[in-house]
């Protein structure tokens, strides 16, 4: 007889918008290379929003729970980890909605999900086998999405201030920074913290070896 799979090993990063968990998530990529490993965003499961106007799109408050289509990544997730395929949304940022395209993902031995909310609904958080909080001061924070939202989405200082000031400041405080008590693990500056993503590697290759990967 064959030997059954073993379960993927999912990684949670989360942290604030600019925090660096998207950073962190790429270095443990990175430092993994070689082995089966992949990320995904919780970003991709917005939800779609194709009845809406686009003035209501805009209006949405993306920093909420409910701006994700959580019950759907968590139904791709069990799929994953029952090592089924999933077709993963695409999310059109220009649209405020979902594409019409997906993207055909096989499972690997690693999962890492990295997004803002991804331990705030518990069925999600009990999914995680190493939950993660890269915890970053609000000033760095504001710094880092000014100068990725002006340069790489093409906004202005005023319109990346006001919504932070608006929606995306209070969300991490009611929703996001409460999250880090469910954290394993909490990373001070992000992608900086060579020593907190060794650490995190160094576990993720012992757990797949002790598998035999």
């Amino acid at each position: 007889m064959s030997e059954t799979k073993k379960r993927p090993l999912i990684i949670g990063v989360t942290g604030g918008s600019g925090s660096g968990k998207t950073t962190v998530s790429q270095a443990i990529y990175d430092e993994l290379a070689g082995k089966s490993i992949m990320i995904i965003a919780q970003d991709t499961y917005y939800n779609d929003q194709a009845q809406m106007t686009m003035a209501q799109r805009k209006a949405v408050n993306y920093d909420h729970p409910l701006a994700f289509d959580t019950d759907l990544l968590i139904s791709d997730l069990k799929k994953l980890l029952n090592n089924e395929s999933i077709e993963m949304p695409v999310y059109s940022y220009s649209e405020f909605t979902r594409s019409n395209k997906t993207v055909r993902t096989e499972p690997r031995d690693v999962i890492i999900l990295e997004g803002i909310l991804i331990l705030d609904d518990p069925r999600l958080r009990d999914l995680l086998d190493i939950k993660v909080f890269v915890d970053t001061d609000d000033d760095i924070r504001i710094i880092r999405r000014i100068q990725r939202d002006m340069v790489e989405r093409g906004r202005s200082l005023q319109s990346v201030i006001d919504q932070y000031l608006t929606t995306v400041k209070p969300m991490y405080h009611q929703f996001i920074e409460p999250t880090k008590r469910y954290a394993d693990i909490i990373v001070p500056e992000g992608g900086e913290n060579t020593v907190a993503i060794d650490l995190l590697t160094t576990k993720v290759r012992d757990i797949l070896a002790h598998h035999g990967k």
